[in-house]
Protein backbone atom coordinates (compact mmCIF):
# COMPACT_ATOMS: atom_id res chain seq x y z
CA UNK A 1 0.00 0.00 0.00
CA UNK A 2 1.37 2.95 -1.15
CA UNK A 3 1.86 5.56 1.21
CA UNK A 4 -0.41 9.15 1.46
CA UNK A 5 1.13 12.38 1.04
CA UNK A 6 -0.19 15.45 2.61
CA UNK A 7 -1.69 18.29 0.80
CA UNK A 8 2.00 20.48 2.55
CA UNK A 9 4.17 17.94 1.50
CA UNK A 10 2.71 17.51 -2.04
CA UNK A 11 3.25 21.46 -2.04
CA UNK A 12 6.94 21.48 -0.44
CA UNK A 13 7.69 18.73 -3.44
CA UNK A 14 6.43 20.88 -5.69
CA UNK A 15 8.28 24.08 -4.33
CA UNK A 16 11.74 21.65 -4.66
CA UNK A 17 11.34 20.91 -7.42
CA UNK A 18 10.59 24.35 -8.82
CA UNK A 19 13.59 25.64 -7.08
CA UNK A 20 15.89 23.18 -9.14
CA UNK A 21 15.07 25.35 -11.88
CA UNK A 22 16.15 29.36 -12.52
CA UNK A 23 14.07 31.52 -11.61
CA UNK A 24 14.21 33.19 -14.99
CA UNK A 25 12.96 29.96 -16.67
CA UNK A 26 9.14 29.61 -17.88
CA UNK A 27 9.96 25.84 -18.06
CA UNK A 28 5.63 25.18 -19.21
CA UNK A 29 6.61 27.90 -22.03
CA UNK A 30 9.97 26.39 -22.99
CA UNK A 31 8.31 23.26 -23.41
CA UNK A 32 5.26 24.77 -25.54
CA UNK A 33 8.61 26.69 -27.81
CA UNK A 34 10.07 22.77 -27.85
CA UNK A 35 6.52 21.38 -29.20
CA UNK A 36 5.90 24.08 -31.72
CA UNK A 37 9.11 23.69 -33.26
CA UNK A 38 9.45 20.01 -33.69
CA UNK A 39 9.15 18.91 -37.18
CA UNK A 40 6.07 17.14 -38.18
CA UNK A 41 5.43 13.91 -39.52
CA UNK A 42 3.92 12.20 -42.50
CA UNK A 43 3.60 8.50 -40.59
CA UNK A 44 3.67 7.78 -37.31
CA UNK A 45 5.19 4.76 -35.63
CA UNK A 46 3.14 1.43 -34.60
CA UNK A 47 1.69 2.56 -31.37
CA UNK A 48 2.44 6.24 -31.41
CA UNK A 49 -1.11 7.23 -29.68
CA UNK A 50 0.30 6.03 -26.75
CA UNK A 51 4.34 6.10 -26.65
CA UNK A 52 3.83 9.48 -27.61
CA UNK A 53 2.23 10.64 -25.24
CA UNK A 54 3.00 14.50 -23.75
CA UNK A 55 4.87 15.07 -20.61
CA UNK A 56 3.25 16.80 -18.47
CA UNK A 57 4.53 20.07 -17.63
CA UNK A 58 5.88 20.64 -14.38
CA UNK A 59 3.35 21.87 -11.75
CA UNK A 60 3.21 25.62 -10.81
CA UNK A 61 4.32 25.82 -6.83
CA UNK A 62 1.65 28.77 -6.62
CA UNK A 63 -0.54 26.34 -7.13
CA UNK A 64 -0.16 24.28 -3.88
CA UNK A 65 0.85 27.56 -2.14
CA UNK A 66 -2.17 29.39 -3.09
CA UNK A 67 -4.19 26.21 -1.61
CA UNK A 68 -2.32 26.19 1.64
CA UNK A 69 -3.59 25.17 4.40
CA UNK A 70 -1.41 27.40 6.47
CA UNK A 71 -3.03 30.31 4.73
CA UNK A 72 -5.94 32.52 7.02
CA UNK A 73 -8.94 31.99 5.06
CA UNK A 74 -9.62 35.86 5.15
CA UNK A 75 -6.68 36.15 3.47
CA UNK A 76 -7.16 33.86 0.77
CA UNK A 77 -10.62 34.97 0.40
CA UNK A 78 -8.59 38.48 -0.71
CA UNK A 79 -6.99 36.80 -4.21
CA UNK A 80 -9.48 38.00 -6.51
CA UNK A 81 -8.85 41.45 -5.39
CA UNK A 82 -4.93 41.45 -4.40
CA UNK A 83 -3.85 39.14 -7.17
CA UNK A 84 -0.81 37.27 -6.04
CA UNK A 85 -0.32 34.84 -9.00
CA UNK A 86 -0.25 37.49 -11.42
CA UNK A 87 1.49 40.13 -9.07
CA UNK A 88 4.54 37.88 -8.46
CA UNK A 89 5.03 36.71 -11.78
CA UNK A 90 5.18 40.22 -12.80
CA UNK A 91 8.14 40.91 -10.65
CA UNK A 92 9.73 37.57 -11.44
CA UNK A 93 9.88 36.08 -8.51
CA UNK A 94 10.96 32.65 -8.26
CA UNK A 95 12.08 30.23 -5.34
CA UNK A 96 15.89 30.08 -5.62
CA UNK A 97 15.97 34.13 -4.74
CA UNK A 98 16.42 36.08 -1.47
CA UNK A 99 13.63 37.87 -1.27
CA UNK A 100 12.90 40.89 1.44
CA UNK A 101 9.55 42.17 2.35
CA UNK A 102 9.24 45.38 3.99
CA UNK A 103 6.35 46.20 6.57
CA UNK A 104 4.76 42.52 5.46
CA UNK A 105 2.17 43.68 8.20
CA UNK A 106 -0.06 40.49 9.37
CA UNK A 107 2.07 38.62 6.49
CA UNK A 108 -0.79 38.49 3.98
CA UNK A 109 2.15 38.11 1.41
CA UNK A 110 4.41 35.85 3.67
CA UNK A 111 2.13 33.50 3.69
CA UNK A 112 2.90 33.38 -0.37
CA UNK A 113 6.46 34.54 -0.56
CA UNK A 114 8.02 32.40 2.37
CA UNK A 115 6.55 28.84 1.34
CA UNK A 116 7.89 29.89 -1.98
CA UNK A 117 11.58 30.11 -0.78
CA UNK A 118 11.51 27.25 1.35
CA UNK A 119 13.18 25.22 -1.52
CA UNK A 120 16.78 27.22 -1.77
CA UNK A 121 15.66 30.73 -1.69
CA UNK A 122 14.87 32.74 1.46
CA UNK A 123 12.76 34.94 2.38
CA UNK A 124 13.05 38.25 4.70
CA UNK A 125 10.39 40.06 6.66
CA UNK A 126 11.42 43.58 7.65
CA UNK A 127 9.71 45.27 10.76
CA UNK A 128 10.42 48.02 12.52
CA UNK A 129 12.86 48.03 15.81
CA UNK A 130 10.58 49.38 18.34
CA UNK A 131 13.61 50.32 20.01
CA UNK A 132 13.52 53.01 17.39
CA UNK A 133 9.91 54.14 16.81
CA UNK A 134 9.23 58.17 17.56
CA UNK A 135 6.93 57.37 20.45
CA UNK A 136 6.06 54.95 23.57
CA UNK A 137 2.98 54.33 21.75
CA UNK A 138 4.24 53.12 18.52
CA UNK A 139 6.81 51.26 20.30
CA UNK A 140 3.88 49.28 22.20
CA UNK A 141 2.91 49.20 18.71
CA UNK A 142 5.39 47.82 17.06
CA UNK A 143 6.58 45.33 20.04
CA UNK A 144 2.91 43.52 19.38
CA UNK A 145 2.92 43.53 15.87
CA UNK A 146 6.34 42.36 15.43
CA UNK A 147 5.66 39.34 18.41
CA UNK A 148 2.37 38.60 16.84
CA UNK A 149 4.91 38.37 13.08
CA UNK A 150 7.00 35.96 14.97
CA UNK A 151 4.87 33.19 16.71
CA UNK A 152 3.01 33.64 13.10
CA UNK A 153 6.26 31.97 11.43
CA UNK A 154 7.58 29.82 14.48
CA UNK A 155 3.73 28.05 14.50
CA UNK A 156 4.73 26.38 10.91
CA UNK A 157 8.05 25.78 10.93
CA UNK A 158 7.45 23.55 7.79
CA UNK A 159 6.28 26.08 5.94
CA UNK A 160 8.12 28.96 6.88
CA UNK A 161 11.41 27.17 8.09
CA UNK A 162 13.60 29.39 5.30
CA UNK A 163 11.73 33.33 7.04
CA UNK A 164 13.63 35.00 8.83
CA UNK A 165 12.95 38.65 10.73
CA UNK A 166 15.17 42.08 10.47
CA UNK A 167 14.01 44.48 12.53
CA UNK A 168 15.31 48.18 11.28
CA UNK A 169 15.31 52.08 12.15
CA UNK A 170 12.72 53.73 10.29
CA UNK A 171 14.53 56.73 10.08
CA UNK A 172 17.82 54.58 8.64
CA UNK A 173 16.56 51.29 7.06
CA UNK A 174 19.07 48.83 6.70
CA UNK A 175 17.20 45.87 5.25
CA UNK A 176 20.30 43.73 4.95
CA UNK A 177 23.60 43.54 3.53
CA UNK A 178 24.66 45.69 0.58
CA UNK A 179 24.20 43.62 -2.17
CA UNK A 180 22.42 40.72 -0.84
CA UNK A 181 19.08 40.65 -2.43
CA UNK A 182 17.77 39.73 -5.42
CA UNK A 183 13.84 40.88 -4.69
CA UNK A 184 12.68 43.73 -2.67
CA UNK A 185 9.08 43.78 -2.17
CA UNK A 186 6.56 46.01 -0.82
CA UNK A 187 2.72 45.97 -0.89
CA UNK A 188 0.42 49.07 -0.12
CA UNK A 189 3.16 51.01 2.48
CA UNK A 190 4.44 53.77 0.05
CA UNK A 191 0.84 55.81 1.30
CA UNK A 192 2.52 55.26 5.19
CA UNK A 193 5.78 56.51 3.98
CA UNK A 194 4.46 59.52 2.22
CA UNK A 195 2.28 60.15 5.84
CA UNK A 196 5.46 60.27 7.87
CA UNK A 197 8.42 61.80 5.20
CA UNK A 198 10.42 58.26 4.99
CA UNK A 199 9.91 57.13 1.72
CA UNK A 200 13.44 58.42 0.27
CA UNK A 201 15.06 56.65 3.38
CA UNK A 202 13.20 53.63 2.20
CA UNK A 203 14.05 53.51 -1.22
CA UNK A 204 17.83 54.28 -0.17
CA UNK A 205 17.60 51.08 1.85
CA UNK A 206 15.91 49.45 -1.26
CA UNK A 207 18.66 50.51 -3.64
CA UNK A 208 21.76 49.85 -1.24
CA UNK A 209 20.44 46.06 -0.28
CA UNK A 210 19.06 45.31 -3.56
CA UNK A 211 21.82 43.22 -5.98
CA UNK A 212 22.83 45.17 -9.36
CA UNK A 213 20.60 44.15 -11.42
CA UNK A 214 18.23 43.48 -8.70
CA UNK A 215 14.39 44.55 -8.55
CA UNK A 216 11.86 46.50 -6.37
CA UNK A 217 8.17 45.89 -6.58
CA UNK A 218 6.22 48.14 -5.61
CA UNK A 219 2.15 48.16 -5.30
CA UNK A 220 -0.23 51.18 -3.64
CA UNK A 221 -3.52 52.89 -3.71
CA UNK A 222 -3.37 54.51 -6.99
CA UNK A 223 -4.21 58.52 -6.98
CA UNK A 224 -5.95 60.49 -9.59
CA UNK A 225 -2.51 62.69 -11.70
CA UNK A 226 -2.42 65.64 -10.19
CA UNK A 227 -2.66 64.91 -6.68
CA UNK A 228 -1.26 66.97 -4.20
CA UNK A 229 1.43 65.44 -1.78
CA UNK A 230 -1.17 66.93 1.28
CA UNK A 231 -3.78 65.14 -0.36
CA UNK A 232 -2.05 61.99 -0.85
CA UNK A 233 -1.09 61.58 3.14
CA UNK A 234 -4.65 62.24 3.79
CA UNK A 235 -6.15 59.93 1.46
CA UNK A 236 -3.69 56.88 1.46
CA UNK A 237 -3.95 57.28 -2.62
CA UNK A 238 -0.22 58.05 -4.01
CA UNK A 239 0.71 59.46 -7.57
CA UNK A 240 2.19 56.80 -9.72
CA UNK A 241 4.18 60.02 -11.27
CA UNK A 242 5.63 61.04 -7.45
CA UNK A 243 6.00 57.45 -6.61
CA UNK A 244 8.62 57.48 -10.00
CA UNK A 245 10.17 60.26 -9.29
CA UNK A 246 10.70 59.13 -5.89
CA UNK A 247 12.24 55.80 -7.01
CA UNK A 248 14.47 57.61 -9.36
CA UNK A 249 15.84 59.86 -6.94
CA UNK A 250 16.49 57.02 -5.04
CA UNK A 251 18.55 55.40 -8.48
CA UNK A 252 15.79 53.35 -9.76
CA UNK A 253 15.19 52.47 -13.57
CA UNK A 254 11.31 52.00 -14.31
CA UNK A 255 11.37 48.64 -15.73
CA UNK A 256 7.27 47.94 -16.03
CA UNK A 257 4.25 49.09 -15.18
CA UNK A 258 1.27 46.61 -15.04
CA UNK A 259 -2.85 46.88 -14.56
CA UNK A 260 -2.97 43.59 -12.54
CA UNK A 261 -4.06 45.26 -9.47
CA UNK A 262 -6.17 48.10 -11.04
CA UNK A 263 -10.13 48.52 -10.50
CA UNK A 264 -11.74 51.57 -12.61
CA UNK A 265 -14.55 51.42 -9.85
CA UNK A 266 -12.92 52.79 -7.43
CA UNK A 267 -13.57 56.77 -7.40
CA UNK A 268 -10.73 57.65 -5.03
CA UNK A 269 -12.76 60.98 -3.92
CA UNK A 270 -14.55 58.76 -0.70
CA UNK A 271 -14.93 60.25 3.08
CA UNK A 272 -12.15 58.10 4.84
CA UNK A 273 -9.79 58.12 1.84
CA UNK A 274 -8.75 54.59 0.48
CA UNK A 275 -9.01 53.11 4.50
CA UNK A 276 -13.63 53.74 3.36
CA UNK A 277 -13.24 50.90 1.01
CA UNK A 278 -12.73 46.77 2.09
CA UNK A 279 -10.75 45.22 4.05
CA UNK A 280 -11.08 48.35 6.59
CA UNK A 281 -14.72 49.84 5.85
CA UNK A 282 -14.29 53.11 7.94
CA UNK A 283 -17.24 54.20 8.03
CA UNK A 284 -18.51 50.84 9.22
CA UNK A 285 -22.13 50.04 8.45
CA UNK A 286 -22.61 53.28 6.63
CA UNK A 287 -22.89 53.10 3.12
CA UNK A 288 -20.97 49.46 3.52
CA UNK A 289 -22.71 47.49 0.87
CA UNK A 290 -22.25 50.55 -1.70
CA UNK A 291 -18.63 50.33 -0.53
CA UNK A 292 -18.26 46.49 -1.04
CA UNK A 293 -19.49 46.68 -4.42
CA UNK A 294 -16.58 49.25 -5.45
CA UNK A 295 -14.13 46.13 -4.04
CA UNK A 296 -10.95 47.23 -2.75
CA UNK A 297 -9.00 50.20 -4.24
CA UNK A 298 -7.31 50.76 -7.41
CA UNK A 299 -3.55 49.92 -7.27
CA UNK A 300 -0.79 50.75 -9.25
CA UNK A 301 2.05 47.75 -10.07
CA UNK A 302 5.76 48.92 -10.50
CA UNK A 303 8.53 47.01 -10.93
CA UNK A 304 12.13 48.95 -10.52
CA UNK A 305 15.37 47.84 -11.27
CA UNK A 306 18.79 48.56 -9.48
CA UNK A 307 21.34 49.33 -12.75
CA UNK A 308 23.91 46.59 -13.33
Amino acid sequence: MRPTLSPLALALAALMLGACTPASQDATADAAKAGAAAPATSEAAPNASAAAAPAQSPADPLDAILAGDWRDPANAARDAFRHPRETLAFFGVGPSQTVIEISPGGGWYTEVLAPLAQGKGRYIGALNDPAKASSERATEYHTKANQGFRDKLAARADVYGNASVVEVDPAAPVFGEAGSADVVLTFRNVHNWVSDKSLDDKLRGCFLTLKPGGELGVVDHRAAPGTTLEAMAKSGYVTEAFMEERARAAGFVLAAKSEINANAKDTKDHPNGVWTLPPTFARKEVERERYAAIGESDRFTHRYVKPA
